[in-house]
C-alpha cells in the first residue's frame, strides 16, 4: 500500500524534472543568440517581430487544442503583464552585451525580491532560513555580476537584478490578480505587452534619431531597420523556443508540487552557462560559478521552507 501510494508522485516528480530540463534547455539555447540578433537590429524591432511571430505561432495551437485565450480580468493581467514586460525588456537589453549565465542569475533572484516584497509590502514574516537565504542569494548575485566576471559592480552590471525585482513584482501580480486565469491567457499577455513596448520604442527612435553605435553596442539605441534573413530566422526560433520553454513550465507545475518545480526551475542556469561554452567558447570564472551556486542554494531554501 505504501509502495503504490508514493510511486506516482515519484512518477509526477520525475517528469516534471524532465520538462523543466526542455524548458532550460530550450530558454538556455535560444537566449544565448540574442547578440547575434543584436549585431545589426534593434531591441525594440525584435520585441515587436518576436511578439508577431509568438503571436501567430500561440494563435494556431490554441485554435488547434481549443484554449482559451480571452482573460477575465483584462486590467489585471495587463498589469501583470506590463511588470514581466518591464523585466524582460532589461533582461533582453542586457543580453546584448552581457553573458547570457550573468543576466539569468540576476534575474533569477526574483525568489528572493519576491520574499523582500512580501516582507515589507504585505507583512509576511520571514524565519530565520528565509532571512539567510535572502543574503546568501544577495552575495550570490554580487559575486556573479561583479568579481565573479573580473568587472567591478556598477549600473549596468546591475541592471539583471532590476529585472529580477520586476519579475518578482509580476509573480506577486499573478497570484493576487490573476486567479482563475488560464496559463494560456497570461502567456499571450506577457506577449502582447512585449510587441506593444517593442512598438512604442520603434516610435520613439523615429523621432529622436540617437546616434547608434555599431555593433551590439547599439542595440538599445537602433530602431527600426530592414531585417536581415538572419535576423528574421533567429527572431522567429526565439519566439517559438520562448513558446516552448514556457510550455514545457507550465506543463511541469500541472503535474507536480508547486514548491518542487520551483527548484528543477534553477537548473537554467547553468543549462545557460553551458550553452554559451558549447556556442561561443565563453566560460564564467571560479566565483561566477561559486555565485551561481549561492543563488540556486537560496532558491532551494526558499522553495523547501514555503512547502
Amino acid at each position: 500500500m505504501t509502495t503504490t501510494s508514493f510511486a506516482p508522485e515519484a512518477n509526477r516528480t520525475v517528469t516534471a524534472a524532465m520538462l523543466i530540463l526542455g524548458y532550460a534547455l530550450a530558454i538556455g539555447f535560444t537566449d544565448n543568440f540574442v547578440q547575434v540578433i543584436a549585431r545589426d537590429s534593434g531591441l525594440w524591432q525584435f520585441f515587436a517581430i518576436r511578439t508577431a511571430f509568438g503571436l501567430v505561432i500561440l494563435g494556431l495551437v490554441a485554435a488547434a487544442f481549443g484554449w482559451r485565450l480571452r482573460p477575465q480580468n483584462l486590467w489585471a493581467v495587463a498589469a501583470r503583464s506590463a511588470l514581466h514586460g518591464a523585466a524582460m525588456i532589461i533582461y533582453f537589453g542586457c543580453l546584448g552585451f552581457l553573458p547570457v549565465a550573468q543576466v539569468a542569475a540576476g534575474l533569477f533572484t526574483a525568489p528572493i525580491f519576491t520574499q523582500l516584497i512580501a516582507r515589507f509590502a504585505f507583512g509576511v514574516p520571514m524565519g530565520p532560513f528565509r532571512i539567510f537565504a535572502v543574503i546568501l542569494g544577495f552575495c550570490g548575485a554580487l559575486l556573479v555580476l561583479g568579481p565573479g566576471q573580473e568587472a567591478a559592480i556598477g549600473p549596468l552590471t546591475t541592471l539583471p537584478l532590476a529585472a529580477g525585482a520586476l519579475y518578482a513584482l509580476g509573480n506577486i501580480a499573478t497570484r493576487q490578480w490573476c486567479e482563475g486565469e488560464t496559463a494560456q491567457t497570461l502567456l499571450m499577455g506577457f506577449f502582447a505587452s512585449l510587441g506593444i513596448i517593442g512598438l512604442f520604442g520603434i516610435a520613439v527612435l523615429a523621432i529622436w534619431h540617437p546616434e547608434v553605435p555599431t555593433g551590439t553596442d547599439g542595440f538599445i539605441l537602433r530602431g527600426m531597420v530592414w531585417p536581415s534573413g538572419s535576423f528574421l530566422y533567429w527572431t522567429f526560433v526565439q519566439a517559438a523556443g520562448s513558446l516552448l520553454g514556457v510550455g514545457l513550465m507550465i506543463k511541469a507545475y500541472q503535474v507536480a508540487e508547486a514548491s518542487r518545480v520551483a527548484i528543477f526551475e534553477y537548473v537554467i542556469l547553468p543549462a545557460s552557462a553551458l550553452w554559451a561554452y558549447f556556442l561561443w567558447g565563453d566560460m564564467l570564472g571560479g566565483l561566477a560559478i561559486a555565485g551561481i551556486a549561492m543563488i540556486f542554494a537560496a532558491g532551494l531554501i526558499i522553495a523547501l521552507r514555503g512547502r
